[in-house]
């Protein structure tokens, strides 16, 4: 697998601009009751306090801004999505008045779906799991006429992107930073802003070892599929990768860590208890991967990437319950 040249720094900070004329930087923290978990010191970037909870509304942003910039208006988007990536074109399409409908798997987050719903999306509930509802999505896209908002693509990089840059200006010399992967976009994002910046910093991607396709095609050289059973990281339940992405992590990332939903859940707990932010499963796991590899960050400078923090309130209150 080879994966395209990082793009250039200017182009990833006119993303950043467009990102923020519509919302401001998130925060960098190193909370106090956080340090000594993970490394000599360290930092949690606070995705979960985008106007949509995570840090996909990035991408959103300039995906849309650039598609109607290029002279196309569609008559209206379509993707699908688990959530997150849902309320981030449903919000930049609802700027330009721009009709969305979106394709969820059914049982999806009754939270996520309410969320979208309250951007302007028109919700669909079909298929089993988040390809199932893509491909319904991509039928739906070709019967009507609407264009197809693909769940990857480099100007969804490029917007995410701007959350890195805002790391790595906030914090200098970053050893490490931990990153959660669902279809990708989020840790190509960071890969792309610190080759941009010729920085040095190893980039760790953060699975579900019940969702561990990227795991297992990035140790392969090759996508290899697999059945998705966290119950928990609904954000990172990818089963199929996405090539384009599996191509940017097998260069740029330093190593995979994998973590279960206990693990996931413990971290949760720690953050609501240390610093009193709501992470939602995926939110939560780069600081899980973290706390994993406690050992051989000994003296090192840490950042976790906290993704989201848009979890029902049911399931994290069970979360929060458990011991």
């Amino acid at each position: 697998m080879t994966g395209a040249a990082a793009p250039p720094l200017a182009e990833l900070r006119a993303a950043a601009q467009l990102v923020h004329a519509r919302m401001p930087p998130t925060p960098q923290y190193d909370w106090p009751l956080l340090q000594g978990l993970a490394g000599e010191r360290l930092w949690l970037k606070h995705e979960n306090h985008t106007p949509a909870g995570a840090f996909k509304v990035r991408g959103g942003i300039v995906y849309v801004e650039r598609l109607l910039a290029s002279g196309s208006r569609p008559k209206g988007l379509v993707s699908a999505t688990r959530g997150n990536h849902g309320q981030s074109i449903a919000r930049a399409a609802r700027e330009h008045g721009v009709p969305v409908t979106i394709f969820v798997p059914q049982g999806n987050s009754r939270e996520k779906n309410a969320a979208m719903r309250a951007f302007g999306a028109e919700l669909v509930e079909q298929g089993s799991d988040f390809q199932a509802a893509r491909e319904r999505a991509q039928a739906f896209a070709a019967a009507q006429g609407w264009h197809m908002v693909p769940s990857f693509h480099p100007d969804l990089v490029a917007g995410v992107a701007s959350y890195a840059l805002e790391l790595f200006d906030a914090v200098a010399d970053l050893d490490t930073v931990y990153v959660p992967i669902g279809l990708g976009s989020g840790a190509c994002g960071l890969i792309a802003a610190r080759d941009a910046l010729g920085l040095a910093t190893e980039i760790v991607g953060v699975v579900s070892t019940g969702a561990p396709t990227y795991a297992l095609s990035l140790a392969a050289g090759r996508p290899v599929p697999h059945e998705v059973t966290t119950q928990l990281a609904d954000g990172m339940a990818c089963r199929v990768p996405e090539p384009q992405a599996l191509a940017i992590l097998a260069r740029g990332l330093a190593r995979v860590v994998a973590v279960d939903d206990e693990a996931v859940a413990q971290a949760m707990r720690t953050l609501f208890e240390a610093t009193h932010q709501v992470a939602e499963g995926a939110g939560a796991a780069a600081l899980a991967a973290a706390c994993q590899e406690r050992a051989r960050l000994q003296g090192r400078r840490v950042a976790a990437v906290c993704s989201g923090g848009n979890i029902d309130r049911d399931v994290y209150a069970r979360v929060l319950a458990q011991a």
